[in-house]
């Protein structure tokens, strides 16, 4: 499943190009679509056992799994958070891939993202406590603009 990941961050470099110079729908390229259908596939183990937790609509929220945003295939994603969630395997140790996510972070920062991460050992550790976390996150985003407007 490492290798899955390698193939999701080379789609993302090789479509940078394209983003900039505009794709479909938000400026998501075909590609990634195609990339996203692939990893939601062959979701790691890691991914799977959060799924469970994540795709049951947890107190009003929607979690979408392996989302395009851009040129960006984000683990988890729910849309009324703005809240990207990536989960870590040990391929993100790697520090070439490790630039590429800090990148990547901040390009969804820039398109008003907040991102959220754990590792896979966090997940396999205690999955119950990082739902909770995602969602108590996404809560306070959702409030915080609440108080905004």
């Amino acid at each position: 499943m490492e290798t899955n990941r390698k193939q999701k961050n080379d789609a993302e470099r090789n479509d940078l190009q394209s983003f900039a110079e505009g794709g479909m729908l938000h400026g998501t390229p075909p590609q990634i679509f195609e990339a996203a259908r692939q990893l939601r596939r062959e979701m790691t183990e890691a991914e799977q056992l959060l799924w469970q937790w994540l795709k049951l609509e947890r107190k009003g929220l929607k979690f979408r799994r392996q989302h395009a945003i851009g040129v960006y295939v984000a683990d988890f994603y729910c849309h009324k958070a703005r809240l990207v969630i990536e989960l870590d395997g040990s391929i993100h140790d790697d520090p070439e891939v490790a630039e590429r996510d800090k990148r990547r972070e901040q390009d969804l920062r820039n398109w008003g993202h907040t991102i959220i991460r754990f590792s896979n050992k966090e997940v396999f550790g205690n999955v119950e406590a990082v739902a909770n976390a995602i969602i108590t996150k996404a809560n306070e985003i959702i409030e915080s603009n609440h108080n905004t407007q």
